[in-house]
This record gives C-alpha cells, structure tokens and sequence, in this order.
C-alpha cells in the first residue's frame, strides 16, 4: 500500500514519472535513459530541499510514517541469535515492549524496545505502541538480569507514549514507569538508549535513561504528544501542528540542551527510503558508545550518567500562541 505524506507529493509525483518512463524504455527501442536521469536529478535536489528544511510538525508526520523502520526491523538487522523474555512476573506479558538477549557483533547484549506493529492485527496486539505497567515491569527485569551478568543493554524507543487506560493505571502505570527511572540510574552496566520514531513523555523515558541517548535525524523526542499538549494548553487536540511547533520538536534543539548525545544519520527522505543505510548508521554508533563505555569503571558509569541527566535543559522553552 502507497503511502504518501503532503509535503511528499511533489517528489511522490517525479518519482511516478520516473517509473512509468523506466517502463516505457524497457519496453521501447527508444533510448530516453537521459530524460530519465535529468528528472531524477530533479528529483535528488528536491528531496534534499524538502527534508533539509521540515518543520516540527512534519518531522513528527515523517517519525510516524507507515513505513519506518520500528524496533523489530531494527533488532532483526542488527541483532543475532534473538531471543525474547515474556512476563513480568507479576501480570501478564506485553507485546509492545520487546525484551530480550542477543549479540550485537559478537557482543552479548541485553535488548529492549517498544513496538508499534505494522498490520492492523499487528498493531491491535502491539497496542499501537503503547506500554502497560507490565511492559515496564519486563523491562526492569530484562535490566537487572543484565546488571547481575555485566551485559550492556541496548533501547530502541517508539511510543507516543505509555498506555492511559483504567487497567493500566489500576496496575499502577505511573509507578512502573517511576520505578524504571529510579533504578535505571543504578543500574551497574553500560546503557545505550536510540529514539527511533517517537519518543513520548515517560512512556519513552521509562526505557532511555541510558549513559548514551542518540536520535535518528527524523525522530521526535518530547515531555507530551503534540496532540496532548494542545488538548491541554487550548482544548483543542487539531491544534497539534502549533504544539510540535512551539515545542520544538527538532533533534537539534534537543541536542542543543544537552537533551541527547547525538543525531544519527537517516538516508534523506527518512530511514524508510532505505532501512540498511539507517541500521549501519545506527550500529555504527552503538559500537562505539559501547567500546567507550567498557573502559569506565562501575563508579564513574553511574556518576557520569546522573551528572548527564543533571546537565539537561538549561534553556526554558515557553509555549504560547506564536
């Protein structure tokens, strides 16, 4: 199924073209080979107009697009001889916060993520991403099992954020969520922490308080959905494009106030134009996080991490109605 965002469509049209002529030269003994390379010319300048220059609003659009890699693509790339956890020993299981051990180049690694899911069934089972107290709870056990064998932990985070429900909140969500904070700034082994699509409020935070947070170039990472803040500063959730706005939901600005550590590249257009591109970049910086982090010892890991999360945002960001 196609799927094409707004501010998309120029490039949506060009590249149609390009394939239809692709087609007709194929099937012709016409040689329209250069026709075909000045429109994808066109189209390659276009592009990098288009995605140089994104608001907020369409950066959060491009971090929620269909297509984008989510945290099994992710894990199946990157990660070998997968195996998953279930449970949280106290409920039941949550399938939208993936748990489990693997390697990641010969390095065993513990691994958790949040998954949206890709087909409707898919989705409905993952709970469009969105973690219960028992997500949360699987996660700390993944984590402190980590701790106990000094295994590295890697987080894939995409949620708008964690599951509002009544039976989540009956199961004590914000506790969950409190509690993973907490001890995650004791847990004694390296922490590498990804936003890949979405990254809202403590339903994100819950899994990246991490020694390393890094961005994917067309994530969002934000205390509140942009359709929350507007329910909550104008009553008015449709009034979600001035919220990302005025939130500025840039991973630039997030690094500017020491929000995150990096910005990993994303082939333009998004890391759904070509996953392989986006994965290497990704594990490119995770293999580095983690020879860095090998060399501290226990003490200076965990000092070094809650003077990290102390040094964030020294700039007030006010929200209003410009």
């Amino acid at each position: 199924m196609d799927f094409t965002l707004e501010f998309e469509k120029p490039v949506h049209e060009l590249e149609s073209q390009i394939k239809d002529l692709k087609e007709a030269n194929n099937k012709s003994d016409l040689d329209i080979n250069k026709e075909i390379g000045a429109l994808q010319t066109k189209v390659d300048s276009l592009l990098k107009g288009i995605y140089e220059n994104l608001n907020p609003w369409e950066r959060v659009q491009l971090s929620r697009h269909p297509k984008r890699p989510h945290a099994l693509d992710y894990i199946e790339i990157l990660i070998e001889d997968f195996h998953e956890i279930h449970g949280d020993r106290r409920f039941s299981d949550d399938p939208s916060l993936i748990a489990g051990f693997g390697y990641f180049k010969g390095q065993k690694v513990a691994v958790m993520g949040i998954e949206k899911g890709r087909k409707t069934q898919d989705k409905i089972k993952r709970n469009f991403g969105m973690a219960r107290p028992e997500g949360y709870r699987k996660a700390l056990r993944l984590m402190r099992m980590a701790e106990q064998f000094d295994i590295p932990i890697i987080s894939f985070v995409d949620t708008p954020g964690a599951y509002p429900g009544i039976g989540a909140e009956e199961r004590g969500q914000a506790q969950a969520i409190a509690e993973n904070l907490e001890e995650m700034f004791g847990i004694k082994t390296p922490m590498i922490a990804a936003i890949i699509g979405e990254g809202g409020s403590g339903g994100a935070l819950g899994i990246a308080i991490a020694d390393r947070v890094h961005m994917m170039e067309y994530s969002v990472y934000s205390v509140i959905s942009p359709e929350s803040c507007a329910s909550i500063l104008w009553s008015d959730p449709k009034r979600a494009e001035q919220a990302a706005n005025s939130l500025k939901l840039d991973p630039r600005k997030a690094s500017e106030l020491k929000i995150i550590d990096s910005i990993i590249t994303e082939p333009v257009g998004g890391a759904h134009r070509d996953i392989l591109f986006a994965a290497n970049q990704l594990s490119l910086t995770i293999e580095s996080n983690l020879k860095e982090l090998k060399l501290l010892s226990k003490e200076d890991l965990l000092e070094k991490r809650y003077d990290k999360f102390r040094a964030m945002g020294n700039e007030t960001i006010i929200i209003g109605e410009d």
